[in-house]
């Protein structure tokens, strides 16, 4: 197990960021005039030339080789879900059989990966097998430092020889383009000509669960699948709430020490750490950054917690719900909306001005959310999270919107034309020119809501805690832009703006209130209520990821040149296919672990009870209970056999499927997903009635408890 890492070598402004390749590192190794231009290549002012490009790539060779690396990359986000790199050296022959370490302009700017094996969903021809990865000057290069090794890592995008998006990161910096320019419309609508350029910051709080790599090893299904296809609960789960910001153990405290040490290498402003609902489950979370860069940091930090982890003897799951019975895994994802100039456009204000700001940019969200509310559930979609989703534990399937009781009283106030009495006593004035003020703050936090107003900031709680945040993003960010091209529209045909703004304050928000929910989430009578709202359920992954291809959000996506017709039903086929995929290795992981695993183990024991009861029975003795318990394990291990055979004939029927990629997906979830429960009932029973000495592998108490 490592030792604390010692930060008296260092100051803790010495470590950040020194295997970041900076704006600060930027400005002290870049000529003065190829900084500034590379700054109005960032800011999208200007196009990338050739020249600057040299410029760059060179002083980024040069910082790279004096931290010791020998190779670059150019890393990107395929539609895997996880990253993807190949790795070149800096080396090129020389004359007398010497060496020259090089790295030119076009090697940063471009690289040809083989896009043959990576999910394309029909884009393009496996024999087509040419991608191209592009240099996103708007994310800094990092040094990825694994045991030693050090490599330059470039962040890139990812698309086809013929300009679709392959990746998840294209797509987020088109959404962006799209919510800036309708964004600006607004502002200079309303009178702003200072700001010039909208910036969705995004910051993420990511959960995981630490186990014990010994236990990792014993378990086929964690090391498969990534959770537990079978497990019954320990005596102890998380009833107590102890282990909530409960103390840190030491184990752990070491393990976040480095953790936290390597992230602020790489520039991440890992902030806060704690203990997380269930036993052996924590959260870390960073400092708001672009909805862009926070993507590529949060994907990283994945990476780091895993590496790290491992380097303590211990597995870091990020699975949405590796454990039954305790608390899944998500990652909120806290959307905000501002200016380049430092103007927060969720940020309650106190004059009148402000306000309608506030107001009419609140009410835009509001409406986007309702109308494109099967967006963000597809966007939270994903195997692991239906198993989290609606579980007594996260929000549910059904998308609402928490603003706390103050903002919307003040809305209701405006719709409803009713009188307003603030805290304080006094009066609030809802008129044609004044819009009433209140502070930050102004509302609770409910943890039932997947879309909570949280005093500056919206938090999107579905997202799960293995998923990429570019994905909510871009349907966030597209979904926006969208209302606000209409409010901007409106805006600028009208005489009256103040008029205009308190007149879709209104529409917006009686049309759309139905969206507003401050109650507990995740109540039954939730979705009761909901149904008559005529809210959408989408409960699983498979009707979730289908809504992407909905003539009317193609036509926005297309509007706003986020993703064409083509790369939508692409990323349909590839996340049905995915869906598919997982579900299949997880029962295929059952169907072994029943057969070769439990069965045996429990046979073993049955046999040793049954030389017990014979030996009573010669000696004249009525062992009654540990007759019983023999039927039990019996009929159970009769119905795993039954129940793994009907799995695996449900199984193949399902794989037959695979030239209709939605009736395939359907048949994994309607008819394998079920087949793996009550294969499961089975194979758990056996374990409350196995002695522990033959059963195969560690239990949830080993796992949870034993760190």
């Amino acid at each position: 197990m490592s030792e604390c890492i010692d930060f008296t070598k260092k100051t803790l402004p010495e470590v950040y960021g020194e295997n970041c390749f900076s704006d600060v590192v930027m400005h002290e190794r870049l000529p003065a005039k190829v900084y500034q231009e590379l700054k109005l290549v960032q800011q999208g002012e200007k196009k990338l030339s050739g020249e600057v490009a040299e410029v760059v790539a060179n002083a980024m060779k040069d910082w790279a080789l004096e931290k010791g690396a020998t190779h670059y990359t150019h890393w990107f986000q395929p539609l895997t879900g996880l990253t993807a790199e190949k790795h070149d050296s800096f080396i090129n022959p020389g004359p007398g059989g010497t060496v020259l370490l090089e790295f030119s302009g076009k090697e940063l700017i471009q690289g040809e990966p083989d896009a043959s094996s990576f999910p394309n969903g029909g884009l393009r021809a496996t024999f087509e097998a040419r991608g191209y990865t592009a240099w996103d000057t708007s994310s800094p290069a990092v040094i990825k430092d694994n045991l030693g090794v050090k490599t330059l890592t470039i962040p890139t995008a990812f698309i086809s020889y013929t300009g679709e998006a392959l990746d998840k990161k294209v797509p987020l910096l088109r959404s962006m383009d799209a919510i800036n320019k309708q964004g600006l419309r607004v502002l200079r609508a309303l009178g702003n000509e200072k700001s010039k350029k909208i910036v969705i910051n995004v910051g993420p709080e990511q959960e995981y669960f630490l186990v014990d790599e010994e236990f990792f090893d014993e378990r086929p299904d964690l090391r498969l699948t990534g959770r537990t296809v079978f497990g019954t609960m320990s005596a102890k789960g998380q009833e107590m709430d102890d282990h909530y910001f409960g103390a840190i153990k030491g184990r752990v405290a070491v393990f976040m020490n480095e953790l936290n040490y390597e992230l602020w290498k790489l520039g991440i402003s890992a902030k806060t750490q704690h203990n997380e609902v269930a036993p052996n489950q924590f959260e870390i979370a960073s400092v708001y950054a672009s909805a862009n860069n926070s993507t590529d940091t949060n994907q990283l930090t994945m990476e780091v917690i895993k590496n790290v982890a491992k380097r303590h003897g211990l597995v870091a799951l990020l699975h949405e719900k590796p454990f039954a019975g305790v608390n899944g895994s998500g990652k909120h994802n806290n959307w905000s909306i501002g200016t380049d100039d430092g103007l927060n456009l969720l940020q309650p204000g106190k004059s009148p001005e402000d306000n309608a700001h506030f107001l009419l940019f609140l009410t835009s969200i509001i409406k986007a959310v309702d109308i494109y509310a099967p967006l963000l559930r597809m966007s939270a979609a994903c195997a692991g999270n239906d198993h989290r989703l609606g579980a007594n534990e996260a929000p549910p399937a059904i998308i609402s919107m928490f603003l706390g009781e103050q903002l919307k009283d003040i809305l209701d106030s405006i719709v409803d034309g009713k009188e307003l009495i603030k805290v304080d006593g006094q009066k609030v004035r809802v008129g044609s020119t004044t819009i009433p003020s209140f502070p930050k703050d102004a509302t609770d936090r409910n943890r039932t809501s997947p879309f909570a107003f949280t005093g500056n900031k919206f938090e999107f709680r579905m997202v799960g805690s293995s998923q990429s945040l570019s994905g909510p993003n871009t349907v966030l960010n597209t979904g926006v832009a969208e209302v606000l091209e209409g409010v901007a529209d409106r805006l600028e045909a009208s005489d009256d703006t103040i008029a205009e703004v308190n007149s879709i304050i209104n529409e917006f928000y009686s049309e759309h209130r139905r969206v507003v929910f401050n109650g507990n989430g995740y109540s039954d009578e939730w979705v009761v209520e909901a149904e008559k709202r005529k809210l959408p359920n989408l409960k699983s992954t498979v009707s979730a990821v289908k809504v992407i291809t909905n003539e009317e959000f193609i036509k926005v996506f297309e509007k706003h040149k986020v993703l064409s017709k083509a790369e939508l039903e692409s990323r349909e086929e590839i996340y049905l296919e995915t869906y598919s995929k997982q579900i299949n290795i997880e029962a295929g992981v059952m169907v072994e672990m029943a057969k070769r695993l439990i069965v045996p183990a429990s046979t073993r024991y049955m046999q040793e009870i049954i030389e017990s009861v014979t030996s009573q029975v010669a000696l004249g003795l009525d062992p009654a209970a540990q007759k019983d318990m023999i039927v039990q394990l019996s009929q159970n291990i009769n119905a795993t056999i039954v129940a793994a055979d009907k799995l695996a004939e449900v199984m193949n029927t399902a794989h037959e499927l695979e030239e209709d990629v939605p009736a395939q997906a359907d048949s994994y979830y309607e008819k394998v997903v079920p087949a793996m429960e009550e294969l499961r009932t089975y194979g758990d029973a056996l374990e409350k009635i196995t002695d522990k000495a033959y059963w195969p592998y560690p239990s949830y108490e080993d796992m949870l408890f034993r760190l």
